[in-house]
């Protein structure tokens, strides 16, 4: 029986946005219905032609970003979109906030969201933020 896992990230963090995707690709790839809420530090990472990497919090991130086999966050959540059909969903406020529209993200990311409606369709399943 699949679940209903959403996750909020408003980090900007390479371990917290790196477990949300791990979490997201899976859930997605064993069937579960995935939403990701993106806000806050997170959304900047999924704005077309940002480069920067996410800083590290602490040394398992740092070997992360060495490691030749690890996938990168953006990777695993473009992954969970793809083979889960998971929603990466950009908060609305936010983006007013950046000055940024859906044309400005990346193709993986769904529509704005506002939090009021992400949290009416999340009810009833699991909460996870990072």
């Amino acid at each position: 029986m699949s679940q209903k896992i959403n996750i909020i990230c408003v980090t900007g963090t390479r371990e917290k946005l790196q477990m949300a995707a791990m979490i997201a690709s899976v859930a997605a790839a064993t069937g579960d219905e995935v939403s990701v809420f993106l806000s806050m530090n997170a959304i900047p990472y999924f704005v077309k032609g940002h480069t920067e990497d996410a800083p590290v919090e602490g040394e398992l991130g740092a070997l992360m970003a060495q490691e030749k086999g690890v996938p990168s966050f953006k990777v695993l959540f473009q992954q969970a979109v793809e083979l889960g059909d998971a929603k990466l969903l950009p908060c609305s406020m936010a983006m007013d906030i950046m000055k940024v529209t859906h044309d400005d993200f990346d193709a993986e990311i769904g529509p704005a969201t506002g939090l009021t409606r992400f949290l009416s369709d999340a009810e009833g399943g699991q909460m996870l933020t990072f």
